[in-house]
């Protein structure tokens, strides 16, 4: 009998780490990125990636860009610059028309979303970190695709591994 508990207490603990450690992997972190400037004037490279095959996620970084299109849990995006105005201080832009320049990542589960006017899916209260344009309000995965699957919202967009990890909506009045 007590070679029985025995067996059963370390296959109890043999479970229970490989149970804790599989917990750890999912709740991995990624590494920080150097940010591009909010209002950059350029659309940024992605050194390396080959768009005349199928569209494909974006390599590991920090990308000002659009989110496009929404499918499930899978969202199309394009980078994205800055165009000053004469008349107003200006506006993002995307690649000029019939550029191939997207890219196509799941959106992950645990995926950071820090949104510039609150958690509603339609716009409502501005809501940024003091002195910038970036959203400072976390909200919950579903709202980001609700709202990025017909806004098109310009955002500091975080791809880890094929993945968006995190979004960060920079504010446009």
């Amino acid at each position: 009998m007590k070679t029985f508990l025995r067996i059963l207490f370390a296959g109890g603990v043999a479970t229970a780490v490989v149970l804790s450690s599989g917990m750890a992997a999912n709740a991995a972190t990624y590494p920080k990125y150097k940010a591009p400037k909010v209002f950059g004037a350029t659309l940024q490279a992605d050194p390396g990636h080959d768009f005349t095959k199928h569209i494909s996620p974006r390599h590991n970084g920090i990308l000002r860009g659009r989110i496009t299109y929404v499918h499930g849990t899978t969202a199309e995006y394009t980078p994205a610059r800055w165009k000053k105005g004469a008349v107003t201080e200006g506006w993002f832009v995307g690649p000029p028309k019939n550029d191939a320049m997207a890219y196509s990542s799941p959106v992950a589960k645990n995926v950071v979303f820090l949104s510039a006017s609150g958690c509603k899916v339609s716009n409502g209260d501005v809501t940024l970190i003091p002195h910038s344009a970036l959203g400072a309000k976390r909200c919950s995965r579903s709202v980001l695709l609700k709202r990025h699957a017909h806004s098109g919202q310009p955002s500091l967009i975080t791809v880890y591994r094929g993945k968006i990890v995190k979004v960060q909506e920079i504010f446009t009045p």
